[in-house]
């Protein structure tokens, strides 16, 4: 091991598997490999000293070679549980390639004991524990694990290197404002990594890392990838400000989209800032339309008024609203597939994330699962395209998983999904009440080319006469929304083709008896009073 001047390292990031999350499909229609690069691992090639030679293998991008790993003197990994089984290949690669491997992240960060082959953990947040890694790594007296408690200021988090990648081959640039959440939802994990105050770096700061994004030449998409960008608002609001200013200097080259929670729609003066900063998509947290489920489970703020009027509020002021439900609270009734359908599409969300409860570590969930010993095994880091529980539920195994399968595929059926994005631009405000940026911003050749592989593509699938059906109501009705009408007719082909692979009709049921087997399973542990040997940590994050 060389622990020197010419120092080489390799930050990798781990094949993502295809979901929901992944647009893979999309990407095809604008010719991008991968939808935003790794945010983790630029951010931590800031932090490295500039006597250390650096390189980053993006495996959604591109392959990641023997003579790569060969030629580094160490390689570092970042991954979140949904790439757990691609971060495990890397790992044996590298063993038997003799390089040593240091691993971080949120994965890692949790389920460091359950991972095999890893040199040096480097854990919670790299601006506290890579410095300290880094000097042992020049003394040569590295530790087995590196973590700590510590939230850092991020005001001392350094610009990412977005110039060690290829951003063309990027649909979205990601770039971070906070950390932490004022809730505390029983299933989210964001409290425990983050923290409950949210910490906030000044708009200068931000406006370098959007600097250095815009230096690379990308323009488009721009994800703000907080877990609730609004948590304190009052910092949003200064930022959002600058945002605005920086946005209208450069021509608005970014689209911003970020995760919020329904407090935006509370606010009217922090609504209005997103709009003027360019904001055209906001992913909320919406869950149930179960009233009992969301206060069990600790979603409160999304009772404080009827959601409809919330989502409907941030729609009207041209922010298109990506949602989350979630299917398998204790509180939910028989009928509660029938009301998430009804609920999608009276809110008029076509993105609709649809996930079953996962029960994941250092989750007030997982530990009352825990004590009433209903955990079943660990996550896989995907709940929205594969059907599978890892508690028992209060509901039959059997009926949630029919249930679940039965809503993403009813809720991306061609008709009624083109119904909802049909609903939306009508709820659109109208053109002269659109702010400057969204009319003085030219069609991109990227959007003329997604339109043209749409045409030749969707209008001759097994749904095209629906998809002709929407782009001409939609071009006629909004002819000023164009692009968005055609980003929503191309994002359908994705969700639909995830739909029909993630269930596909000669699986059901397969997917039923492994349902029936898992709780089987269960119970013969639990006879053999062995429970606790099955109650092992997992972890998924956002992706």
């Amino acid at each position: 091991m060389k622990n020197n001047a010419d120092s080489k390292f390799l930050l990798v990031s781990p094949r993502m598997p295809e979901t929901y999350w992944s647009y893979k499909h999309v990407l095809r229609f604008i010719g991008k490999r991968a939808l935003m690069p790794p945010l983790g691992l630029v951010t931590v090639a800031a932090l490295l000293p500039k006597n250390i030679s650096v390189r980053i293998v993006d495996m959604n991008v591109g392959p990641l070679r023997d003579a790569d790993i060969a030629a580094a003197d160490l390689v570092m990994i970042s991954a979140m549980i949904v790439q757990k089984e691609s971060m495990e290949d890397v790992i044996r690669r590298c063993r038997r390639l003799g390089v040593p491997v240091a691993a971080g992240g949120p994965y890692p960060s949790s389920c460091s004991d359950e991972i095999e082959g890893v040199d040096h953990f480097v854990l919670d947040e790299g601006e506290v524990t890579l410095p300290r890694f880094l000097a042992d790594w020049q003394t040569g007296t590295l530790q087995a694990m590196y973590r700590s408690p510590e939230k850092p200021d991020l005001r001392t988090c350094p610009v990412p290197r977005f110039d060690l990648l290829d951003m063309s081959l990027y649909d979205t640039v990601p770039i971070q404002f906070s950390r932490g959440c004022p809730f505390d939802c029983e299933f989210c994990d964001i409290v425990h990594l983050f923290g409950r105050k949210p910490r906030t770096k000044p708009p200068e700061r931000f406006l370098a890392e959007m600097d250095a994004a815009y230096a690379t030449g990308f323009t488009g998409s721009m994800f703000i990838v907080d877990d609730n960008f609004i948590g304190n608002k009052r910092c949003v609001k200064e930022l959002l400000r600058h945002i605005a200013r920086w946005q209208d200097d450069h021509g608005f080259p970014f689209t911003l989209c970020t995760e919020a929670s329904i407090d935006l729609a509370h606010d009217d003066d922090l609504l209005q800032l997103m709009v003027k900063a360019g904001f055209s998509m906001v992913f909320v947290g919406i869950e149930s339309p179960v009233a009992e489920s969301l206060s069990s489970a600790g979603k409160h703020q999304n009772l404080r008024e009827d959601v409809r009027i919330g989502i409907r509020k941030i729609q009207r002021a041209g922010i298109e609203v990506t949602g989350g439900f979630i299917i398998g609270f204790d509180s939910d009734p028989p009928d509660i597939f029938d009301r998430q359908i009804e609920f999608i599409d009276d809110l008029a969300i076509p993105t609709a994330m649809i996930g079953l409860l996962m029960a994941l570590p250092n989750t007030r969930l997982f530990d009352r699962l825990s004590r009433e010993g209903r955990m079943l095994s660990t996550s896989t880091g995907n709940n929205t395209s594969g059907a599978a529980l890892n508690f028992v539920p209060k509901l039959p195994a059997e009926t949630l998983i029919a249930g679940y399968r039965r809503v993403l595929q009813t809720v991306y059926e061609p008709r009624r999904y083109f119904a909802r994005c049909l609903k939306l631009l009508s709820i659109y405000p109208p053109r002269q009440h659109r702010t400057a940026h969204t009319m003085r911003r030219p069609i991109r050749v990227r959007e003329v080319t997604a339109l043209l592989r749409s045409l030749a593509y969707q209008a001759f699938s097994r749904y095209g006469l629906s998809y002709l059906s929407y782009i001409i109501r939609g071009a006629a009705k909004r002819p000023d929304l164009v692009v968005r009408v055609v980003t929503m007719a191309v994002q359908a082909h994705h969700y639909m083709v995830v739909t029909r692979e993630a269930f596909p009709p000669d699986g059901a049921r397969a997917r039923r008896r492994g349902a029936r087997g898992n709780v089987r399973d269960w119970n013969e542990r639990r006879a053999a009073d062995t429970l606790p040997e099955m109650l092992e940590p997992s972890i998924n994050r956002p992706g």
